[in-house]
């Protein structure tokens, strides 16, 4: 387990120090290379590919770090994921239907069956006598908080608990594409110094622009931090958070970011209201991805889910322009590559952190 602390004290002075000495670094090698996540480790790590609700009837396309899928469901509401690839021409089998248990080929009807073995080749006279070749790949794949998950080899992690996305009223949002690495879209969602210019009056106040002292501990592939930060006073347009009555607000946040991808983050003004936020970016390419968020709260049950949809599509169209802009795409890892301050503690933390676990060098 790792700890650091900001407060000013005496191990916030080493962290300082240590920054420092980063930039130092940084100035004597400029040269050096980007580093970049790792595909293989990756591969093994669960990421959000759908929503449940948009996995019906039929089959459905994703992509996930490169790889075309095809996502069904079999006659129990099954969720399955194979490659999009059918074994005999290439064809893509989001192309084609589901019938009872079986995924069928679009272009010569071909049967794979929910392990993705093919079960019937229809051009021969005995359509059961099948290759042991004939086979879609498969890949591990789990729905849960009203998301579809896949991991393309044995999954290293279990996904988080979240027990209040069961039992509070929750509300999806997005999902929200974006032209940029899934380490940026996560890295932007946990930074605390961006909320008073990128989304004044609705995040953050501009007249309290400084970042409270705060601390990263670091707990396998889980990062742990808290927060008590100001906050902008909810608008007439979007009363979504529960802070009506203080001039001056506040919020409570504590995140847990377990890598690579996801984040949960609770917040609380200091009563029995809380607010949950559970996000999770799928990484398409090393130039785009796409964000799923799931809401829960257990205050403003009768309020629209609309009203809170719309406000997160304003904050996360606000963030899109800004990310988009960054370069490279994708965060660079190597510290050295980039200047950082003492309220960035959870940004350096978590490039260390995904290079501790093999998921960037």
């Amino acid at each position: 387990m790792f700890k650091w602390n900001l407060s000013g004290r005496s191990p916030g002075a080493a962290i300082g120090a240590i920054l420092i000495r980063q930039m130092t670094d940084a100035a004597r090698d400029s040269t050096s290379p980007s580093a970049r996540g790792i595909n293989a480790a990756l591969r093994s790590c669960r990421h959000p590919v759908a929503y449940s609700d948009d996995v019906g009837a039929g089959p459905v396309s994703a992509d996930l770090l490169g790889e075309p899928l095809v996502l069904w469901r079999d006659t129990a509401g099954v969720a399955h994921a194979f490659s999009d690839l059918c074994v005999h021409r290439g064809t893509a089998l989001s192309l084609g239907a589901v019938e009872g248990d079986e995924l069928v080929c679009p272009y010569h009807g071909w049967r794979y069956g929910t392990s993705g073995a093919c079960t019937a080749i229809p051009q021969l006279e005995d359509p059961t006598r099948v290759p042991k070749k004939a086979k879609a790949q498969s890949f591990a794949c789990e729905e849960r908080y009203g998301i579809v998950w896949v991991a393309l080899e044995e999954p290293r992690w279990p996904l988080p608990e979240v027990p209040e996305l069961d039992g509070w009223k929750t509300v999806s949002c997005g999902p929200y594409s974006w032209k940029c690495d899934s380490s940026r879209q996560v890295e932007n969602f946990t930074d605390f110094g961006h909320f008073p210019f990128v989304h004044p009056g609705l995040l953050g106040d501009p007249n309290r622009p400084v970042v409270p002292p705060h601390e990263v501990r670091i707990e396998g592939h889980v990062l742990h931090y808290e927060i008590v930060r100001p906050e902008a006073p909810n608008t007439d347009d979007f009363p979504v958070f529960a802070n009506e009555e203080a001039e001056r607000p506040e919020r409570r946040s504590r995140y847990e970011l377990h890598l690579p991808y996801t984040i949960v983050l609770r917040l609380g003004w200091g009563g029995a209201e809380g607010m949950v936020y559970f996000f999770a970016s799928q990484p398409l390419r090393e130039d785009e991805c796409v964000g799923y968020l799931r809401i829960a709260r257990n205050y403003n049950l009768e309020q629209p889910d609309e009203v809170l949809r719309e406000f997160e599509d304003v904050i996360f169209d606000q963030d899109k322009r800004i990310v988009e802009s960054q370069r490279p795409e994708r965060v660079p890892f190597d510290l050295a590559e980039e200047l950082h301050m003492k309220f960035d503690a959870v940004a350096v933390a978590y490039r260390r952190a995904m290079r501790a676990e093999g998921l960037a060098s």
